[in-house]
């Protein structure tokens, strides 16, 4: 009798995923983010060459882009702190509004930190009774920031007329919709480096100006505010993401009935949450009103709603939410500045932006995305070619318009945390 024995067959080599990528996406490693910034700044250089629009990498431009980016950049980071512990935000423009209000009440009296002190006093305290509505009382969380930014607009609009219009306020120039004057923050310029920069940006050279007007606005007269933000999205990313009290707070945004049962007081993680975030809202809201050396009535503008679409843009991370924020800082200051002509070669940008993505599309086997991404390219292109500028009333909804750009072609990356705006009671646990 012969024995038969049945090999197994040697298993399966793992398959090797190309270096670079990870689940089928390009993975952001450091040369990928060089060469990503690298292209852009090349086709932002052949956009200003082909259009003479010399305002779209000037050092101008960048600096207005930065000033305009921190008040949405600091008003992202609010909902990110908010939403990262499961309570949704849309009150930031209400915390904004208390922010520019009583920096402004305090700064025209005393001094530019005591303004910034008192505008975040006043956003947290605007946080303090969104969190008390949503997290103790459980109103929803759409409703409750709706109305926070109602109560707040009509709170400083009584108080102006009640503070602004009397005494020495009036007579330094206080109206019912307006502070006196206060001073603005201390601003640095590197010394030296600023002026070479400058004139190398003066001889229009392809790439090599371009980059020294765009470092150099991000070296000349910058706020003390705007190092402030600066430090605080790296310190939220080290807090949230390296210590234990940023683990247990995202845990409470993720799943607060396993958090609980582990131990956590998830009412008081969610409190400081939405309180830190209208603290950092209404430091936004200072930031603006410094930056106009008064309060004005109706002075945000949507920012803080803005400042909430950079924040989904950025997938609720700091690094990406400072990208969107720049972005539509960008927008802000380049329809601010030079208006029409500017904007009107941006359309060129996009259209050049547009073709690389259908490109990519296309490589990536989507189809449909494709041909949505170069019709729109086709057409951006065409009006700008029979075009010399673009209507005053396009111009001002740059930032909105590019707002609504940004979330339509990110919102298929999109991740937010589990538990957000979902109720919660202590004890679900159990």
């Amino acid at each position: 009798m012969s024995a038969t024995t049945t090999q197994t067959p040697p298993p399966a080599a793992p398959r090797v995923k190309p270096a670079g990528r990870a689940n089928g996406r390009i993975k952001l490693t450091l040369p990928v983010v060089l060469l990503i910034i690298a292209g852009a700044l090349i086709a932002v250089s052949a956009v200003r060459a082909v259009t003479g629009a010399e305002d779209v990498t000037s050092s101008g431009q960048v600096a207005g882009a930065l000033a305009s980016a921190v008040p949405i950049g600091l008003a992202g980071l609010a909902g990110l702190w908010s939403e990262r512990a499961g309570v949704v935000n849309i009150g930031l423009e209400g915390m904004m509004i208390l922010g520019t209000f009583f920096g402004a009440w305090a700064g025209w009296q005393t001094n530019a930190w005591v303004a910034v002190l008192a505008g975040v006093l006043g956003g947290a305290l605007g946080g303090l009774v969104h969190a008390i509505v949503t997290i103790t009382f459980g109103v929803d969380h759409i409703v409750a920031g709706v109305a926070m930014n109602i109560l707040a607009a009509g709170v400083t609009s009584y108080l102006a007329k009640r503070w602004f219009n009397v005494g020495e306020a009036a007579r330094k120039g206080g109206t019912p919709k307006q502070s006196p004057q206060l001073d603005n923050a201390k601003q640095f310029t590197v010394p030296g480096l600023s002026h070479w920069l400058d004139s190398v940006e003066k001889h229009h050279w392809f790439v090599i100006s371009d980059l020294a007007g765009m470092i150099g606005g991000l070296v000349t007269d910058i706020s003390a505010i705007t190092l402030l933000a600066i430090v605080l999205f790296v310190a939220t990313f080290f807090i949230l993401w390296r210590t234990p009290f940023g683990l247990r707070l995202r845990s409470c945004g993720e799943n607060p009935v396993a958090a609980e049962s582990l131990g956590v007081n998830v009412y008081t993680y969610k409190y400081a949450a939405v309180i830190i975030s209208g603290g950092l809202a209404g430091l936004g809201g200072v930031f603006l009103a410094m930056s106009t050396h008064f309060y004005l009535e109706g002075q945000t503008g949507g920012r803080g709603y803005i400042g909430l679409a950079a924040m989904i843009f950025g997938n609720w991370r700091p690094g990406g939410l400072a990208m969107g924020a720049g972005l539509f800082g960008y927008a802000d200051s380049l329809q601010l500045r030079n208006g029409g002509p500017s904007v009107h070669a941006l359309l060129l940008l996009i259209a050049v932006l547009l073709l690389a993505m259908a490109v990519w599309k296309f490589y990536r086997g989507a189809r449909i995305g494709a041909a949505v991404a170069l019709g729109f390219a086709v057409l951006l292109a065409v009006w700008y070619m029979l075009t010399d500028s673009v209507p005053d009333e396009i111009v001002e909804g740059t930032p909105y318009v590019v707002t609504l750009l940004v979330m339509g072609l990110s919102a298929q990356r999109l991740r937010m945390p589990k538990a957000d705006g979902l109720p919660y009671r202590k004890g679900q646990s159990g």
